[in-house]
C-alpha cells in the first residue's frame, strides 16, 4: 500500500494515539484532531487520502465531518468508527455513517487487524454496477 495522508478525528486521546502508532508503522502521514471543528479547520489546509472519524464527539459529530469532506474533498475515502453512545447503539451509528458516505466502518473496541481491514475496504475501488 502506498503512503497515505490520513486524518484521525476522535475525542479520545488514547484512540488517536493508538491509531497514529498503527498507521505510522505502515509509513502513512498522520494528522490527529480531537473533534469535527478542528478537522474542518485542517481540511482547508491539507488534502487527505483517508479520514478515520469517530461518529459521536462532543464538539461536532462525525456525520457532519463526513458531509464536509465529501463536499470539500470528494476523492477522500472515509472509515467511520463508533462505540455507540447514550442514545444510540453503535451499529446504528455506523449504519447512519455509511448512509452519509463512509466507505467502511468499524465498531469500538477493535484490534489492529480489524482497523486495517476497514482501511482496505475503504480504499478498495468501487464496484461497478
Amino acid at each position: 500500500m502506498k503512503s497515505l495522508s490520513v486524518l484521525i478525528a476522535d475525542d479520545e486521546e488514547d484512540i488517536r494515539t493508538l491509531l497514529q502508532l498503527w498507521l505510522k508503522a505502515d509509513g502513512h502521514r498522520i494528522v490527529c484532531v480531537g473533534n469535527a471543528t478542528e478537522a474542518a479547520k485542517v481540511m482547508g489546509r491539507v488534502q487527505f487520502d483517508l479520514i478515520i472519524t469517530d461518529i459521536l464527539m462532543p464538539d461536532g459529530d462525525g456525520l457532519q465531518l463526513i458531509g464536509d469532506f465529501k463536499a470539500g474533498q470528494p476523492e477522500v475515502r472515509i472509515v467511520a468508527m463508533s462505540g455507540g453512545g447514550r442514545y444510540m447503539e453503535r451499529d446504528n451509528c455506523l449504519k447512519i455513517a455509511r448512509g452519509f458516505g463512509a466507505h467502511a466502518a468499524v465498531m469500538k473496541p477493535f484490534d489492529r487487524q480489524q482497523l486495517m481491514d476497514a482501511v482496505a475496504q475503504a480504499l478498495a475501488p468501487a464496484e461497478k454496477t
